[in-house]
């Protein structure tokens, strides 16, 4: 059988005497209820936010490409032969593709909204967008036709304006000469070929797909692009494979992966995550005082017994041991007790969905959630500091205490 250390034996009968229960041993119990309940909500809330995140990740990175490569000013044709060279023999590129994009107005026989117009290779469209796959009503077409080019539109812009399958709608752009009033602005008939939805308001609400050639036409940028995108294999490796582009193209291009570009949105996501662990962190803060008032209180109860303990031997760093051992102790339980509490509420929520989400608001039928184990130990290293913290003053209280003292009316 395994013996305890003495220290930890008297500390471990402290806490499950049963010979009466005190005031002492109610707060030690709140203070493990206070621990348990802390880091149950802390990892519940935590793996929700991995969830949104995780969500927000797949819908941008199902869209958006992995790398994008800029310049200040527009990319000429050597530019893109240039970069072409640079990223020709990195193997974790799957493909890459020139595109364009501007503002112009669309207008249809129904309404006119400002949007974005965004030229893409079709041939290449499926290497480094998920665009093909998003379509929703109509085929991914954007060949220029026989008389109109094809356009496709989110499917917020097609609602607001009205717009159906095989409707001609006009975009109007305004060329750098017609700002100055010397010539007319770009106009461009269209036909609407497919209407696409991506879950992301901002793509659904604000954008519009076309051929390459056509956005060139309309922008006045034959010949020009603004720059090319890139997608990868594995999503994981972007930030390497920026790293070798960007020192083969040199500072006057700039290579931003899918983080970079959505760098605000996750930021706020941050900050959001840590101000949800920091207010649910002062539930077990206020947990830790329940323990430094126990053991204040059990210190004054148990002065004849540290009396007996130092006649007998016991050194201060033994008495020390006894009671930062209580509150350890009390913190491994409710951090252990937690954190399992945390994993099963986790668990059926990513199996059964128990916390559903109104559909006519949301895009997911449910809270998304994520486990991570980092956050699980994280959670249970810091909880248990927090008990070891509240527990010094009280041992070091207990120590200094003289035996003589605590036993002279014995």
């Amino acid at each position: 059988m395994l013996k305890l250390p003495f220290t930890t034996f008297i500390a471990w009968r402290y806490l499950r005497s049963k010979r009466k229960i005190t005031l002492v041993s109610i707060i030690s119990l709140i203070s493990f209820i206070g621990v348990t309940i802390g880091v149950s909500a802390l990892i519940i809330v935590l793996s929700v936010f991995n969830g949104f995140n995780g969500l927000v990740t797949k819908i941008l990175v199902e869209f958006d490409p992995h790398i994008r490569i800029e310049k200040k000013l527009n990319l000429s044709t050597e530019d893109f032969k240039k970069i072409e060279g640079a990223i020709s023999d990195i193997s974790q590129i799957r493909g890459y593709a020139p595109f364009v994009i501007s503002k112009a107005m669309l207008i249809s026989d129904r309404n006119n909204r400002v949007l974005y117009i965004k030229g893409i290779d079709p041939t290449k469209a499926h290497l480094v967008s998920g665009l093909p796959s998003k379509l929703v009503l109509g085929n991914f077409d954007l060949s220029d036709g026989d008389k109109l080019p094809k356009i496709i539109l989110g499917l917020t812009i097609a609602d607001r304006l009205n717009a159906l399958l095989g409707d001609t709608v006009t975009l109007v752009s305004p060329s750098f000469s017609s700002m100055f009033g010397l010539v007319q602005p770009n106009v461009k008939k269209f036909v609407v070929s497919g209407i696409f939805e991506s879950n992301n308001k901002d793509y659904d609400g604000y954008y519009a797909f076309t051929s390459l050639k056509s956005a060139q036409e309309l922008f006045d940028m034959r010949g020009k692009i603004n720059g090319v995108e890139i997608r990868l294999y594995d999503i994981d490796k972007s930030e390497d494979v920026k790293k070798i582009i960007q020192s083969r193209l040199g500072n006057e291009f700039q290579v931003k992966t899918w983080y970079d570009l959505h760098k605000d949105l996750y930021s706020v996501m941050q900050i959001e995550r840590w101000v949800a662990y920091v207010i649910l962190s002062l539930i077990i803060f206020v947990a830790t005082f329940n323990i430094l008032g126990s053991l204040t209180m059990s210190v004054i109860e148990k002065t004849r017994d540290i009396g007996i303990l130092r006649a007998m031997g016991a050194k201060s760093s033994d008495i020390v041991r006894i009671f930062m051992f209580e509150g350890i102790i009390i913190g491994i339980t409710g951090a252990s007790v937690g954190s399992l509490i945390g994993f099963i509420v986790c668990y059926i929520q990513e199996k059964y969905h128990i916390f559903p989400l109104d559909p006519t608001v949301y895009i997911i039928p449910s809270l998304p959630v994520e486990m991570k184990l980092t956050d699980f130990i994280a959670v249970w290293l810091a909880a248990i500091f927090l008990c070891s913290f509240a527990s010094y003053y009280p041992a070091k209280r207990a120590a200094s205490i003289d035996p003589s003292e605590a036993l002279r009316w014995e």
